[in-house]
């Protein structure tokens, strides 16, 4: 995947990658974790430039919810969607609706040629609207 962005193979790039493969959504602080715990001692500030290396390379996504940290995933390309608990800040993703992207159609363009649509869901994860009934300490104020 590197090498077909045009990307020097190191082991820090690999270790960015393999996490935000395994652990989509994650914040940099969890990235940083993993990759330490593969690595050993690495930077804040070289996971931070391997991190915007692999998103200009299209290689991940950086996402980033009102009200929360940059998150990052390898799902790329594909247009989907997130929804977010507003409980616990859990994301998981969502296909698009209808279609290929850009999957939602803008009423006026404004001159634009779109080509890709960004939507997010918001709600609760079934943890937080499971434990919201049974725990009123986590009822939602209205």
């Amino acid at each position: 995947m590197l090498r077909g962005a045009v990307l020097r193979v190191t082991r820090p790039r690999l270790a960015v990658l393999r996490s935000v493969h395994d652990h989509p959504h994650s914040d940099t602080d969890s990235i940083i974790r993993a990759v330490r715990a593969d690595l050993g001692e690495v930077s804040h500030q070289a996971v931070y430039d391997v991190l915007r290396a692999l998103t200009h390379a299209g290689l991940v996504r950086r996402i980033q919810p009102t009200g929360s940290v940059a998150r990052y995933e390898a799902r790329v390309g594909d247009n989907h969607h997130h929804v977010v608990c507003r409980s616990c800040g859990a994301i998981a993703d969502v296909d698009c609706a209808i279609g290929a992207a850009p999957c939602l159609t803008a009423s006026h363009g404004s001159g634009f040629v779109i080509d890709e649509a960004e939507v997010v869901y918001w709600g609760r994860c079934p943890d937080c609207s499971t434990s919201t009934i049974t725990d009123p300490a986590r009822r939602p104020r209205v």
